[in-house]
């Protein structure tokens, strides 16, 4: 049973960053459908995949997570103008039965994405 799946860790405080906001797309023939938003726990993770079994279908999925909103948050940021604000990571999905991890390691000033396990 395939399954997708996310966590954040902020790279400038070495911890798990919590309170992101994140919003699942999923694109299709030139349209972006929304399919879910949740928010990073304690531990920087969603309380469970964001899609699972059926519901993760082969093709190409979008992840926005409210970075500036975070960052702003944790102290990081100010209220004007960032560097990173939203970050969008699109990826494919050719197997719907695999499971695809998808981090996201965060600082003010970068951010980097690996298909994780």
């Amino acid at each position: 049973m395939g399954r997708l799946s996310t966590h954040v860790l902020d790279t400038a405080r070495g911890k798990p960053a919590a309170g992101v906001r994140i919003t699942l797309y999923r694109l299709s023939g030139g349209e972006r459908a929304q399919l879910r938003e949740v928010t990073t726990n304690s531990d920087g993770r969603t309380d469970g995949p964001l899609l699972e079994g059926e519901a993760l279908e082969a093709g190409v999925y979008e992840l926005v997570f409210a970075a500036g909103d975070y960052l702003r948050g944790s102290g990081q940021a100010g209220p004007g103008v960032l560097f990173l604000d939203e970050i969008p990571i699109r990826f494919g999905v050719p197997d719907a039965g695999q499971h695809y991890h998808v981090p996201l390691l965060i600082s003010p000033f970068g951010y980097s994405t690996y298909r994780g396990s």
